[in-house]
């Protein structure tokens, strides 16, 4: 392997562009699910549950176990064998689980491109899409190369979007006890 391609795997982790383009699928697709007050959009309630759905995306393996132990078809995630050998993308064991310290800001750039909409309900981030952050999405979505990825966050909105963020952290460690053994900051490589 050239340390070329090693250098431009690190270099698109690092972009974040790719990652906006997947929180926009994943938000596209937990978009039709439910219309929030607050937001007057449809939203996924939690930076924390946000990060877990993404968190399934990111690990497919991990979103295959998560419908085995739902008693759902694992084989719809179409896992390639070379998801089960390497993880490309970076997250580390956190308090609340698989967490990305970016998620934070890549909502910040999203709110700021107008592309979502961000309100506080108690102490919850509602993250809802805007009008024109559907119509990325819904452009994105479109697109050839993401069709996996968006195959896969419907199949994760449908699995588990209807949980809380609590007992979505709670059910992630159930399917991947392994997770609950790791130390905080631990980088996860399952």
């Amino acid at each position: 392997m050239s340390l070329r391609i090693v250098k431009a795997a690190a270099d698109s982790e690092n972009e974040d562009d790719l990652h906006l383009a997947r929180l926009l699928i994943l938000l596209g697709s937990a978009d039709a699910r439910k219309t929030t007050p607050i937001t007057k959009a449809r939203a996924i309630e939690g930076i924390t549950k946000l990060a877990k759905m993404d968190f399934l995306l990111r690990y497919p393996t991990c979103l295959e176990r998560v419908l085995a132990t739902l008693n759902r078809q694992p084989e719809d995630v179409e896992v390639k064998d070379r998801e089960r050998t390497s993880i490309e993308t970076k997250m580390i064991r956190f308090r609340y689980g698989p967490w990305d310290a970016r998620y934070r800001r890549w909502l910040g750039l999203l709110s700021s491109r107008d592309l979502v909409r961000l309100a506080v309900e108690g102490n919850t981030v509602v993250i809802g899409l805007t009008v024109s952050g559907r119509e990325l999405a819904e452009t994105i979505k479109r697109n050839g190369l993401f069709s996996e990825l968006v195959r896969r966050s419907d199949l994760t909105v449908r699995a588990v979007g209807s949980m809380s963020a609590t007992r979505l952290k709670d059910f992630i460690y159930e399917a991947i006890p392994e997770i609950t053994d790791m130390k905080w900051g631990e980088e996860i490589t399952l």
